[in-house]
């Protein structure tokens, strides 16, 4: 009876510790530690590795618990990933920020993190104003609107030689399906003698519920076939593979997303917005090929076999553009950090959390994401652990406020880490390492781990996407 009641009260601490809700209760972190304390050998815990350490969860839980955290992975991007959470964030704890002004604008203690996430805030914002001044005139407003995303469609030529027209590849022409705010796009033929066969499809937007489209998918193109708007004619995917492998596969703006008063806008493209994207390659874009084994053992390859073979194919050019901006001010931040009077080493640790902001803007801001006309917003592209092939999508306004921007993905960056607490007796930061499993050091430590999955998952395919961009920024 004496153990199951004291087997019961240390199941109540972790059951408590599980809750969201508690996760920065230093009065339960202390509780915690003081317990594992009362169970290690001379009351001194053993440092906790995971030497399979992915996105750092066991680590930075050891640590937050008071335990010397260390951990190891081969994958760069894994590597980075723990030691911006287990390695920066105490090793500058109760600095106050150095960026000139901040730290003199609020009279106060800097605890914890506040003052590198302070940092992090400002000179990210740094980044921004300056890439507005550098790209600002390529994300042109509607109406006098601050656009969210611009909406395009993929396109091919109609292989019936009596149309020939340049034909829209829509998997949806929903835009917004808030009840009494429905919006949808609306294609029209019409005759160009400039366009190929004579005619192109105009698009404008749609409002009357009792004319809206019937449901998701019914667009122009199914899993076997794509239906031409103008002809009727249908086109086995086999051509669209074709002419996707033979790089003439096209796309063509469809609609422009703004903010509007509480609800957003729709409005048909113009010439304006059109030009404002037909823009060349940046100088020069970040290095590296998918997998020609695809990106998992049962996975089709359903983005090469359109022709997508390069990470920077996956980017329309305005998004390399602004891209590449981003992380070349990165670089440049780095450099002003320091002159502002900080140490290398914090620079190097303000520039990462900004060089991760950049490659999840890749993920918001690349052409393989979709809109969300329920959400009303673009949808990144890791939803799941794949890289699907996307036929209409979005692409979202970086210098916007709105999903996919810097400034909401800066703002999320870092309150990941601006709030973290610090576990009882955590004195130093956490040992990272990129190393290998087989032949690293297992002395005097005790192994918590979530070991490698059976190869269903090409986990390290899928993160070069973001590698191939925090190279870009973080390579020197």
């Amino acid at each position: 009876e004496a153990q199951r009641v004291e087997r019961e009260r240390l199941h109540s601490i972790i059951e408590r510790l599980v809750v969201w809700e508690n996760v920065r209760d230093e009065k339960l972190l202390t509780e915690a530690h003081a317990e594992i304390v009362k169970s290690a050998p001379d009351g001194q815990p053993p440092a906790i590795l995971d030497p399979f350490a992915g996105g750092g969860t066991i680590p930075l839980e050891a640590q937050r618990l008071g335990l010397e955290a260390q951990a190891s992975d081969l994958n760069p991007v894994a590597v980075l990933i723990n030691k911006a959470l287990v390695e920066f964030p105490p090793k500058f704890k109760d600095q106050p920020p150095i960026f000139p002004g901040r730290a003199d604008s609020q009279i106060r203690m800097w605890e914890g993190t506040e003052g590198l996430a302070a940092d992090v805030r400002a000179y990210g914002q740094w980044i921004r104003d300056e890439a507005e001044k550098k790209i600002g005139h390529l994300y042109p407003k509607a109406d006098g609107k601050n656009v969210i995303a611009w909406i395009w469609t993929r396109t091919v030529t109609c292989p019936n030689p009596a149309c020939g027209i340049e034909m829209p590849l829509v998997k949806s022409w929903w835009l917004g399906k808030k009840k009494g705010k429905e919006a949808y796009v609306v294609p029209h033929v019409v005759p160009d003698s400039a366009a190929p066969g004579g005619r192109r499809v105009r698009f404008e937007i749609g409002h009357d519920p009792a004319e809206a489209p019937r449901s998701d998918d019914d667009g122009t193109i199914a899993r076997t076939a794509a239906t031409c708007v103008a002809c009727k004619g249908s086109v086995p995917l086999r051509y669209v593979r074709e002419e996707g492998q033979s790089g003439r596969l096209g796309s063509v703006l469809m609609a422009v997303a703004a903010e509007g008063d509480r609800r957003r806008e729709y409005f048909a493209p113009t010439e304006e917005h059109r030009h404002a994207a037909d823009i060349g390659l940046p100088d020069s874009v970040p290095v590296g090929s998918l997998p020609s084994h695809g990106l998992s053992p049962n996975s089709h390859q359903t983005v090469r076999i359109y022709g997508f073979n390069e990470w920077s194919a996956l980017f329309t050019n305005r998004q390399l553009v602004a891209l590449t901006t981003f992380s070349d001010l990165v670089m440049a931040a780095h450099a002003k950090v320091i002159t502002d009077g900080a140490t290398t080493d914090y620079a190097d640790a303000v520039t990462t959390y900004l060089a991760m902001t950049v490659s999840r803007q890749a993920d918001l801001g690349n052409a393989l994401c979709r809109w969300e006309p329920n959400a009303e917003c673009p949808r990144n592209l890791f939803a799941r652990q794949q890289i699907p092939m996307v036929w209409d999508f979005a692409e979202g306004n970086p210098l916007g406020d709105s999903s996919g921007s810097w400034k909401v993905l800066l703002d999320g960056a870092q309150r990941a880490f601006g709030g973290v607490a610090f576990g009882t007796g955590r004195t130093s930061a956490g040992a990272i390492q990129q190393a290998s499993a087989s032949d690293r050091s297992f002395a005097d430590v005790v192994i918590s781990t979530d070991p490698p999955y059976y190869d269903n998952i090409g986990y390290s395919d899928l993160s070069d996407f973001f590698y191939v961009w925090l190279r870009r920024s973080l390579r020197d």
